[in-house]
């Protein structure tokens, strides 16, 4: 009797490359699109998960071939299909953006566990802290703040077996180091200038961001955010004429410094060591 063989279980490895990138493309599109109903419901106070999606000009509930991330932007010609009312740019945009972050995951880390953490956990709340920033100058502390606790989560969770202990430790002195040095700028700046420079929102998304990556990032995330903050600030002055007291929302840059910290940040760290030593 010939014995029965059983074939193994696929594995992410049996899986081909290509596909895995699709599928984080395609995922990382829907992230986006929940993005897009946090950064238009959050600021008012409003739900992320009920009623569905509508137009904002008609309220005209989306059916689901209409809220396809990206596709249905396009199949709809950027209008709505109720009042054709212009769709605005900022949401395919903001799913492509996602999309591309994720692909830029898989292939930094490549691994399941660190994909979605970070996707999910950290790179999809950066877009929607940045985005509410741009447009209400308001970082929700909704996101900031439970960040900080996810963020020791996730330090302890990616850790190597045995380094738990130190792992949580040195993502609970990244949110205070990060929040702590932006609360000292910013009060000395209140003191000097008699005006508000940096909000609470900062302050509390730096220590969010120290907590996922430990103190040392939280100096790097500094020094990066206000080297980008301040050359995005020369080129609004020299570009677009605006006053030297014109307020840009920092929370961009932290995000920005905290997604190249992400990807970049211990060999960037390394180049610089090495520049001074």
């Amino acid at each position: 009797m010939a014995a029965i063989c059983y074939d193994e279980p696929m594995t992410i490895a049996d899986i081909p490359p290509w596909a895995v990138y699709i599928f984080a493309g395609i995922f990382g599109s829907l992230l986006g699109s929940f993005a897009n109903v946090c950064i238009l419901r959050m600021p008012a106070g409003r739900s992320v998960v009920r009623p569905r999606s509508a137009c904002p000009l008609c309220g005209h509930r989306l059916s689901w071939w209409e809220n396809i991330p990206i596709l249905s932007f396009i199949v709809l010609h950027g209008r709505c299909r109720s009042c054709r009312g212009h769709i605005s740019w900022q949401y395919p945009l903001i799913e492509l953006l996602c999309a591309t972050l994720a692909v830029a995951v898989w292939w930094r880390f490549g691994q399941p566990l660190e994909f979605f953490v970070y996707l999910c956990l950290l790179i999809v709340p950066l877009v929607i802290v940045s985005f509410i920033d741009l447009k209400h100058r308001i970082i929700p502390d909704s996101i900031s703040i439970p960040g900080i606790f996810v963020g020791v989560g996730a330090a302890v969770l990616l850790s190597v077996d045995g380094a738990r202990l130190s792992a949580a430790i040195d993502s609970v002195l990244g949110a205070v180091v990060g929040g702590l040095t932006l609360f000292l700028v910013a009060t000395a700046y209140e003191k000097l200038k008699k005006q508000e420079g940096l909000g609470g929102g900062d302050i509390k998304l730096i220590a969010m961001l120290g907590a996922f990556f430990g103190w040392r990032a939280s100096i790097f995330i500094l020094l990066v955010s206000s080297v980008l903050g301040s050359l995005v600030g020369l080129v609004m002055i020299l570009v677009l004429r605006k006053d030297m007291k014109y307020a840009i929302p920092f929370g961009p840059f932290l995000a920005a410094a905290g997604i190249i910290y992400l990807f970049f940040g211990p060999r960037l760290i390394l180049w610089y060591l090495g520049l001074i030593g």
